[in-house]
């Protein structure tokens, strides 16, 4: 058995991932070093300025982009989105509600249903057991 216990990094692409941020908006240390788990949780728990300035303002990766917006990832590619968005122009596509936009977020609302109505179908009784005939 080891005696210590080595420190678990990623790389800042995986680190922008699990903070919900766009790597390239983050500064330029984060982007070069590595990030710790020990440093990953620090910034979520107390973020910096910089990450709070982010999260709030974007640019935004397009998982937070699509999750803002109500569509899927591939909703924002069939709309023509492949850039990051901030937050005013998520804002404004909602106001303006395009016809790409109010597609996707009804195909996003199907899938949802659709999704609950089968976690339901599977939730009810277990499988029958078939009774041993004595």
């Amino acid at each position: 058995m080891k005696s210590h216990q080595t420190t678990q990094t990623m790389k800042p692409a995986t680190a922008a991932k699990k903070l919900g941020v766009y790597l390239e908006a983050t500064p330029a240390e984060f982007q070069a070093g590595v990030v710790s788990r020990a440093e990953l949780n620090e910034l979520q728990t107390n973020p910096p300025e910089w990450l709070r300035e982010l999260r709030r303002n974007g640019p935004h990766p397009r998982p937070v982009v699509a999750a803002k917006l109500g569509v899927s990832i591939s909703g924002l590619a069939r709309g023509g989105i492949t850039d990051p968005l901030t937050t005013e122009q998520i804002e404004a596509l909602l106001k303006d509600r395009p016809e790409w936009l109010e597609k996707e977020r009804a195909t996003q609302a199907e899938v949802r249903r659709e999704a609950a109505r089968i976690k339901e179908k599977n939730a009810g009784p277990g499988p029958q057991t078939r009774q041993s005939r004595a």
